[in-house]
């Protein structure tokens, strides 16, 4: 071989590695400043957090929809068997990711109903300890990773100072951990506001970069906020937007006062030129949420609501491209309602003004929320019967609730833009008034479990001898219809199991929960088993009312399972459906060999 021959095959490689070089994430300190230095330039996070996670057929496009709002960095909150797809989509546009690793909350919280000892449950931790180190062995050598994005809010969402510094000191393992198996990438731990601050500066040291959620003008405090307690160490957004309703004082007629359309497009775009990107210590901000929803936080934080463009979505181009809106979202000048109780059923006038730049033709429509009872209830936005046009003003027909709720109006242009305004009114409604349990009333059929996706109910509800039992929600190969079905393997050759579907996940009566499944008539099923003549009995309702929120119905049937699926039903027409917690009950025994039990299109009709 020639000594040009070597050459040329010394350079080639030097070439193809290169990306292996430079796929790394530094922090620097250069007069003052704080830098990212990502494949050897300079790095200002433009983020959103992403919400599209689940929707791997539209990856494509939604990573070109970021490239054309400026976005060059995503953050997540955890990982799952999306995230190979996910990170080779990103890197595939130039979009990194700060990629989460999830840690549970000590106490039901603004965001989940979950619940965690950090005092007692070793086992727990530990799970969480190595799940850290897995994702990092997992991911750390593709060139889509900036940064780790270790637990959201714990501190926050944890009661005592006992259970935070047993947090703390699981936090400071994982990160020191890290560092010995990743060199490439810093790490960052996320909390609401400062409440980390302390924490995370006497504890874990080990923290290359600290991630704090602040929505409206407290983002403009957080360099004097570290400075204070004299913090030497980068910080980003990892979370921004306009104010949120825990911070709202101001109320409509028992309804917090939601900011207008107007004001989360200015919170995005000033918030980002004025309070953020000129901060020495700050690396950049991830704005909430890139993402599209129908629930109540959609329409205030969200870049699209039930896939229609808001004006965050614009905002966010603008902030980081300088480029405004290629077609603006209508405006809502003014929407009020009565100031009165009014008795449910009644029609109200609406007062109503609205414009649109481009003079779209516009579709007007109204719902309605609660801001009380469960979760899911206090999330839902139901659709409101109206009557009426754009030219002679409308009217609305109050829903069968009773105390204030919250109206929405929508506006849609032909651009698929959205605008979106709201205000309150008070409803009166004797029967409303009576109900014992404030859950979300469903449509019929109701599917406790049928594809996977936004089940109603969680499979977290584990009983006997549970240690030998798996559990896969989204089993694949053998299923009855729909694109999974619900798989409980028994390891064992003896003793009883079981396990129920519930809502909220991980709770055994002592959260409000549920759904109200009034008028249902029958409960059906799919199921078989791996070998014949397996006996199971299945049903629903498992809390019993020595809690303080309880299962209003329980049935159940013993069946006997064959390797085929067959369909399985009993009448429920008779019983209290109006808060079912526990949406699917399964107990069973083992006889001298393991065995596997399959359910699929679990639902109330």
């Amino acid at each position: 071989m020639s000594k040009n021959q070597i050459k040329l095959i010394f350079v080639l490689l030097v070439f193809i590695n290169i990306p292996n070089i430079y796929a790394q994430t530094i922090i620097e300190k250069n007069n003052g400043n704080w830098e990212l230095i990502v494949d050897g330039k300079p790095y200002m996070v433009k983020g959103v957090t992403f919400g599209f996670d689940k929707n791997i057929a539209n990856y494509d496009a939604y990573f070109k929809d970021l490239k054309f709002l400026g976005v060059n960095t995503i953050r997540t909150w955890a990982t799952g068997e999306n995230t190979p797809k996910l990170l080779a989509f990103a890197h595939k546009n130039g979009i990194k990711v700060m990629l989460g690793i999830w840690m549970r909350h000590g106490r039901p919280g603004m965001e989940d109903d979950d619940r965690f000892n950090y005092l007692e449950n070793t086992q727990g931790k530990e799970d969480m300890f190595q799940n850290a180190l897995d994702v990092v062995e997992k991911y750390k050598n593709h060139p889509a990773v900036l940064t780790w994005g270790i637990g959201n809010e714990v501190y926050l969402n944890t009661a005592t100072d006992e259970e935070k510094m047993a947090y703390s000191k699981l936090l400071e393992r994982i990160c020191s951990a890290i560092k010995q198996k990743d060199s490439s990438h810093p790490i960052t731990s996320v909390e609401a506001w400062t409440f980390g601050l302390d924490w995370w500066q006497k504890y874990v040291p080990s923290l290359d970069i600290y991630g704090l959620n602040s929505y409206g003008p407290g983002a403009n405090l957080l360099a004097d906020e570290l400075d204070k307690k004299g913090i030497d160490k980068p910080y980003i957004l990892t979370e921004f937007g306009i104010t949120g309703e825990w911070d709202i004082k101001q109320e409509i007629s028992g309804v917090k006062v939601e900011p207008n359309d107007h004001q989360k497009y200015d919170a995005i775009l000033n918030g980002y030129n004025n309070w953020i990107k000129n901060k020495p210590a700050n690396l950049g901000v991830f704005v909430f949420h890139y993402a599209s929803g129908q629930d109540f936080i959609a329409p205030w934080l969200f870049t699209h609501y039930n896939n229609m463009t808001r004006p965050q979505y614009w905002a966010i181009r603008e902030a980081y491209t300088a480029n405004k809106p290629i077609n603006h979202v209508p405006e809502i000048k003014s929407f009020n309602l009565p100031k009165d109780t009014v008795s449910s059923g009644s029609w109200v006038s609406v007062d109503l003004d609205i414009a649109d730049i481009e003079n779209d033709v516009l579709q007007v429509r109204f719902s309605y929320n609660q801001r009380t009872g469960s979760r899911k209830r206090r999330d839902q936005i139901n659709a409101l019967q109206f009557r009426g046009n754009i030219t002679n003003s409308f009217q609305i027909q109050l829903p069968k609730e009773d105390g204030p709720i919250k109206v929405y109006v929508f506006v849609k242009d032909t651009y698929n833009n959205v605008g979106i305004a709201s205000t309150g009114i008070v409803v009166k409604d004797k029967d409303a008034k009576k109900r014992k349990y404030l859950v979300p009333k469903v449509n019929l059929p109701f599917y406790v479990y049928k594809d996977v996706e936004n089940e109603p109910y969680t499979a977290s509800a584990f009983m006997g001898n549970y240690k030998v039992m798996t559990v896969d929600s989204q089993h694949k190969s053998d299923k009855h219809s729909g694109k999974a079905a619900l798989k409980i393997s028994y390891n064992q050759e003896y003793d009883w199991y079981g396990l129920g579907l519930v809502n909220p996940a991980n709770d055994w009566g002592d959260i409000l929960g549920g759904y109200d499944v009034s008028g249902a008539k029958r409960f059906s099923f799919w199921a078989k088993s791996s070998k014949n003549n397996v006996v199971a009995t299945i049903g629903f309702g498992l809390i019993g009312k020595d809690k303080p929120y309880p299962d209003t119905a329980k049935k159940s049937k013993e069946i006997k399972l064959s390797t085929k699926w067959e369909k399985y039903s009993f009448s429920v027409k008779k019983l209290d459906l109006s808060c079912i917690r526990s949406g699917l009950t399964i107990f069973s025994s083992s006889y001298r060999s393991r065995q596997d039990i399959f359910i699929d299109d679990v639902v109330f009709e």
